[in-house]
């Protein structure tokens, strides 16, 4: 999660104005909802001006593009980085696990960027919902790719039941007890790499 860096004396000239304005977004809209966060609160705590707000994102729904967007490719980027990295698929697939445990268990965590940002837009054709569904296609085409490596007979079934997993783990985590839905996804994740046959 995005952390907003300390305030600093005066006024502060472009890009570094609409990257503050991004990271309280980032932080404000995860942790409180997005439309709750009006724009002068974003205003107020990113230390800009009116004028600079509107000059760089011209209108909240910018923003909220931009950030839910941000959290996209965020996390894709760092995803590939860990499957990169990995020794084998199935290692990835832990790895993938062990690092959504980590954030589930660590302070802060409002469950599911993603999902919250569809709660609040129910508009199936709205333009926040389109970068959700694109995250959400991603992120299954990556599991079933890495299931498919390994073997799997039916990887795409078990891509869906993976992310089903994922997503319970992250209602689980957030409004219920996180240790059981982090160890729920765990067992889940070892059936599945379990049912691969080897190549």
């Amino acid at each position: 999660m995005t952390t907003i860096a300390e305030p600093v004396q005066g006024v502060q000239r472009a890009p570094w104005a609409k990257q503050r304005i991004l990271e309280t977004a980032d932080e404000l809209f995860y942790l409180e909802g997005i439309r709750v966060v009006g724009v002068d609160r974003l205003i107020s705590v990113s230390s800009v001006t009116k004028a600079t707000f509107y000059k760089h994102y011209g209108s909240k729904d910018t923003l909220i593009k931009a950030y839910i967007t941000g959290r996209h490719e965020s996390t894709q980027a760092s995803t590939l980085q860990l499957v990169d990295a990995a020794a084998s698929p199935q290692d990835a697939l832990h790895e993938l696990v062990a690092q959504l445990t980590d954030t589930i268990l660590g302070g802060g965590f409002r469950g599911c960027a993603f999902s919250n940002a569809a709660a609040e837009f129910p508009d199936p054709s709205h333009p926040v919902r389109a970068i959700v569904t694109q995250h959400r296609d991603w992120q299954s085409e990556l599991i079933s790719g890495l299931l498919s490596e390994i073997g799997h007979p039916m990887a795409g079934d078990a891509a869906d039941e993976f992310v089903l997993a994922i997503d319970g783990a992250h209602v689980g985590g957030y409004a219920g007890d996180p240790i059981a839905a982090t160890t729920a996804l765990q067992r889940t994740t070892d059936r599945i790499i379990g049912e691969a046959i080897p190549a």
